[in-house]
């Protein structure tokens, strides 16, 4: 059991040594990834409606 016991108290340990990112860096990488993935998507969905468009001309 003072294994166990050992691992939480190490594990807190470390965590108090983290530097957890601030409000601002939060918000700014969920902008980050709410565009790129707006993009992506964009691009996805004109590849597609392009490779649609080429099948309907070919058959």
């Amino acid at each position: 059991m003072g294994k166990v016991t050992n691992f939480f108290k190490e594990s807190v340990a470390e965590l108090k040594k983290v530097v957890w990112p601030g409000f601002d860096d939060v918000v700014s990488s969920i902008k980050v990834v709410l565009l790129s993935t707006l993009l992506v998507a964009v691009v996805l969905g004109l590849l597609d409606w392009l490779c649609v468009s080429g099948m309907n001309l070919i058959f």
